[in-house]
């Protein structure tokens, strides 16, 4: 490889990688809560914690509905830990600054998520993720 395909990858002491992830992820009971300031302050929270990680956001799309970011991220972050991450700490943070969050809901993000590793995802597939997130 030469040096100039190489500074295509990013670098940790022992690995050459270039991983990306798409995730999605849902408000409890699918509530369209995620608008307006909440929906501001969540971008702005995702990106602050995606520079804590040292990962870079390529795309995020936040919906009332959902939470989709694609995000690329060093090996050392394992998927689920990740996941944890973003939603453990926007979670706190918005049901703090945002009472109408701890009124409507129990916990502001569902158990649940999608995670794929393909370069794109169709709308499709998010659909059906989202779809089947009613209710839960």
């Amino acid at each position: 490889m030469h040096h100039s395909q190489m500074s295509r990858y990013a670098k940790n002491a022992g690995a050459v990688f270039s991983l990306k992830l798409h995730l999605v992820w849902c408000p409890k009971y699918r509530r369209g809560v995620l608008v307006g300031e909440i929906a501001e302050r969540l971008c702005a929270l995702l990106h602050k914690k995606a520079d804590e990680l040292e990962m870079t956001i390529h795309a995020l799309e936040v919906m009332p509905d959902h939470v989709h970011l694609f995000v690329e991220f060093d090996p050392r972050w394992g998927v689920a830990e990740m996941v944890n991450r973003f939603k453990g700490s926007t979670s706190k943070e918005l049901r703090k600054e945002f009472p109408i969050l701890r009124s409507r809901l129990p916990t502001l993000w569902n158990r649940s998520y999608y995670a794929g590793t393909v370069g794109h995802v169709s709308e499709s597939t998010v659909r059906a993720y989202i779809e089947n997130q009613k209710g839960k």
